[in-house]
């Protein structure tokens, strides 16, 4: 029969749980960047805020053989260029949509190593990641990113660090299309947007259904061509991350920088002096 600890017992156990907690809040603590009313009051930056006349557009999760290539012709015959956030595991699986990606005059960015979870703290673990995506990116561009976003957008403390040691600036979104799931149409994808896309937002679609509902991608690319022109209506242009004027945020975890460190602007985002 079980009964109550003893007091020895009890203050080992406390004595114990008590790193552990604080090792897990330290983990975990920065991915409340992913709440959007942080993101845009604290990190004007990390929310993907840029020139009020501008719409960064930005896809998620790819390359991908078979939706990508759609997308890019897509983008083409509306004029648009476009950041895509890829896993690394994909780039070398498919370099040669990255290089078409890269020939259409599209940015390539680093969406991690894998689209994992991060529920467990192995900080040497995610540095080792988001290098090895980050030299994958390279060797097919020929060319290093700048922009990192994780997967979910879920940035721990480790992948913060990992950021800055291999000196990508994080990235989230202002306004996304909900096109992962399997009732996504192109109109749902267009609402959703445009119902939080203002001057200045960067807007995250996926242009593949890898981590998703099976074909899903299709909502997004329907929905494409309303939205660029309904930006365009408002006098807005459409591009990349590095066109936006991002403001600039620091790849350091939130409260080791001051909240005003977010709105310093950023001519030529990611360049010598500009970080």
């Amino acid at each position: 029969m079980s009964g109550p600890l003893p007091p020895s017992a009890g203050r080992r156990a406390a004595a114990v749980g008590l790193p552990l907690a604080a090792v897990a809040a330290a983990h975990i603590g920065p991915a409340v960047t992913w709440l959007p009313a942080v993101r845009r009051r604290l990190f004007p930056g990390l929310d993907g805020t840029g020139h009020p006349r501008h719409i960064a557009l930005t896809f998620d999760d790819g390359p991908d053989p078979v939706s990508t290539p759609r997308f890019l012709d897509a983008l083409d015959a509306l004029g648009v260029r476009a950041t895509f956030f890829v896993l690394g595991d994909a780039v070398v699986r498919h370099p040669a949509v990255v290089r078409e990606t890269v020939r259409r005059g599209h940015e390539v960015a680093v969406h991690g190593w894998s689209h994992d979870r991060p529920w467990l703290p192995t900080p040497a673990g995610d540095v080792l990641a988001l290098r090895r995506a980050v030299d994958a990116v390279q060797d097919v561009t020929g060319s290093g990113p700048l922009w990192y976003r994780p997967p979910y957008g879920i940035l721990t403390s480790g992948r913060w660090a990992a950021a800055r040691a291999a000196g990508l600036r994080p990235v989230l979104w202002s306004a996304w299309g909900r096109d992962w799931t399997a009732r996504a149409t192109p109109a749902s994808v267009r609402r959703t947007v445009e119902a939080d896309v203002r001057g200045g937002g960067t807007v995250l679609l996926h242009d593949t259904d890898r981590t998703a509902a099976p074909g899903c991608w299709r909502a997004a690319l329907g929905a494409l061509p309303e939205l660029v022109a309904g930006w365009r209506a408002a006098g807005l242009s459409v591009g990349t991350l590095s066109e936006h004027g991002t403001a600039a945020v620091r790849a350091t975890v939130p409260g080791a920088a001051s909240a005003t460190a977010g709105a310093r602007g950023c001519p030529v985002p990611g360049r010598t002096g500009c970080r």
